[in-house]
C-alpha cells in the first residue's frame, strides 16, 4: 500500500485556523503576506513601529472579514518584543506561524558609513530577527504544538556588493541563523524554521529601480533569467508554503527566491 494519506494531500497546504505573526507588517512585503494569511484562513497578528498604518491595515482587512489585530512594537527591542507575543497570545490563544518581515539599509561605502550606522543596521536586520525568534520560539515550545518559522532575507546574504558591507552582513548573519535555529528547534521542539532569500521586490524604496529605461533596471535584468524584477506577491506562495504541513521535512533552509539571480 502506497503510505499516503488523502487527508494529507488535500490539507497540506493549509493555514485555515492558525494564528501568524508578523512583523513588518506596515511594509510592502509584510502587508502582502498579512493579507495573504488572512485570505488563507489564518488568524493574523501584525506588528511594525506606526500604528496609524497597522490601524489601516486592520480596518483594510476586517472589511474583507479578515481576523486580525496589531500591536506595536520595534522588533530590536526586547521588553517589547515580549510585550508583543503576550499581546498576540493575549488576543488568540497562541502563535503557530511567524513570518519575520522587518528590514532596514543605509547603502554607504565602507570609508564614509560610520560604526554607528552600521551597527544601526545590524541590529535592524540581524539582532532582531534573533530577538523575534526567541521569544516566539520560546512560546511555541511552551504550547508543545511545534510550529513555523519564516524569516524573510535577501540574495544579498550570498552576494556582496559595493555600498553593502551592513546589509550583506546582517542578512548573511541571519541566514546563517535561520540554519542554527533550526539545529536547535525542529528535532526537539518540532519548529521548523526557514528563510526566503528574495531579489529586488517593489516597495516605496524600490520603486526608481522599476523605470524599464533606466540603466539600473537594465543592468538587474541581465542577470534575472525570469526577465524582470519582482512584485510582493511573488513571495507568497513560497511563504505560505513554508508556513503549511507541506513543508514538514524542510528546515534550516535558505530558499531561493530571486528570479534566478543567483545562478547567473
Amino acid at each position: 500500500m502506497v503510505p499516503v494519506k488523502k487527508d494529507f494531500v488535500e490539507n497540506m497546504f493549509s493555514v485555515k485556523g492558525k494564528v501568524a505573526l508578523v512583523t513588518g507588517a506596515t511594509g510592502a512585503l509584510g502587508s502582502v503576506l498579512s493579507k495573504a494569511y488572512g485570505y488563507a484562513g489564518a488568524k493574523v497578528f501584525m506588528t511594525g513601529r506606526n500604528e496609524k498604518k497597522l490601524q489601516a491595515l486592520e480596518e483594510e482587512f476586517k472589511a474583507e472579514g479578515i481576523d486580525c489585530a496589531y500591536a506595536v512594537a520595534d522588533p530590536a527591542d526586547e521588553e517589547q518584543v515580549d510585550k508583543m507575543v503576550k499581546a498576540c497570545v493575549a488576543q488568540y490563544g497562541e502563535v503557530n506561524i511567524l513570518a519575520v518581515t522587518h528590514g532596514y539599509n543605509k547603502p554607504q561605502n565602507i570609508l564614509e558609513q560610520s560604526v554607528a550606522d552600521w551597527q544601526y543596521i545590524m541590529d535592524a536586520d540581524c539582532k532582531s530577527v534573533y530577538v523575534v525568534c526567541k521569544y516566539v520560539a520560546q512560546q511555541m515550545v511552551d504550547q508543545g504544538k511545534g510550529g513555523k518559522i519564516v524569516v524573510c532575507t535577501s540574495q544579498r546574504s550570498k552576494r556582496g556588493m559595493a555600498g553593502y558591507t551592513g546589509y550583506c552582513t546582517s542578512k548573511g548573519g541571519a541566514d546563517l541563523m535561520v540554519s542554527s535555529m533550526a539545529c536547535d528547534l525542529t528535532a526537539k521542539y518540532g519548529i521548523n524554521v526557514n528563510s526566503i532569500c528574495p531579489t529586488v521586490f517593489r516597495s516605496d524604496l524600490t520603486e526608481w529601480m522599476f523605470d524599464p529605461e533606466s540603466a539600473v533596471y537594465q543592468n538587474f535584468l541581465k542577470r534575472e533569467p525570469i526577465g524582470r524584477l519582482a512584485e510582493p506577491d511573488d513571495f507568497v506562495g513560497y511563504t505560505l508554503f513554508l508556513s503549511s504541513d507541506a513543508s514538514n521535512f524542510i528546515t534550516g533552509a535558505n530558499c531561493d527566491c530571486s528570479g534566478g539571480y543567483l545562478t547567473c
